[in-house]
């Protein structure tokens, strides 16, 4: 872990350096806007393929990020190892789950009476998803699911409120292949615990012109949940 010392959860909007398995991770935490309420909630946003750019920059995860702030979330988001400045190197999803591991401890830790929901577009869903079930949050919102290009047999059943927002033309993850996994999970899922598709028509992976939808999408699909 290195020499550096757990920093205090920020009471302002602004990046921030935490600490992760591989050393520094760069992270970015924000709050309601001013006049905005407050709820306590804490959402931490997982980004997509490093190998293909992703970071937490990529405009889906700052979508997603503004959408929980406007329901009064306070959102974290990260880059993974060997992304931006966060040390490390990729690591196909196992490291990327230590990091998301470390990232969920800081916030419970800093903030241990409030409710906390994980996120993840592309394979930064593919990454909370399988950190669930040794984490457990409190709501998970998985957006584009890659379905069909990762390991989704090892992924536990998700027992929390679990929204999933699918673009129906999406060109990087086969849409049909989201539906059956999820309708599958779905099933199999017990008495009480909630789970819901939205699919977005005329939509492709990373949203181009849709951002709006899915920040209608993430809104409408978790309002309940606050």
């Amino acid at each position: 872990m290195g020499g550096m010392t757990t920093p205090a959860f920020p009471t302002a909007s602004g990046p921030i350096t935490l600490e992760g398995p591989e050393g520094p991770l760069e992270a970015h935490v924000d709050w309601p806007e001013d006049g905005e309420p407050v709820k306590p909630v804490t959402a931490v946003i997982c980004h997509p393929l490093p190998t293909e750019g992703g970071t937490m920059h990529n405009k889906v995860v700052v979508m997603a990020a503004r959408s929980l702030r406007e329901l009064g979330a306070v959102t974290v988001r990260f880059n993974f190892r060997g992304t931006g400045a966060s040390a490390g190197l990729f690591d196909h999803g196992d490291g990327e789950a230590d990091d998301l591991r470390a990232v969920v401890a800081w916030v419970r830790a800093q903030r241990p009476c409030t409710p906390l929901w994980l996120a993840g577009f592309s394979f930064g869903a593919y990454v909370s998803l399988r950190a669930t079930a040794t984490l457990p949050p409190d709501a998970l919102v998985s957006i584009a699911p890659p379905a069909g290009r990762w390991d989704f047999d090892s992924i536990a059943l998700p027992t929390m409120p679990w929204l999933v927002i699918q673009g129906e033309d999406d060109e990087v993850v086969d849409p049909q292949a989201v539906y059956d996994w999820f309708e599958q999970m779905s099933q199999a899922q017990p008495p009480g615990a909630s789970a819901e598709l939205i699919r977005i028509p005329d939509t492709s992976h990373f949203f181009h012109r849709k951002l709006m939808d899915l920040r209608g999408a993430i809104k409408h699909g978790v309002q309940r949940y606050m």
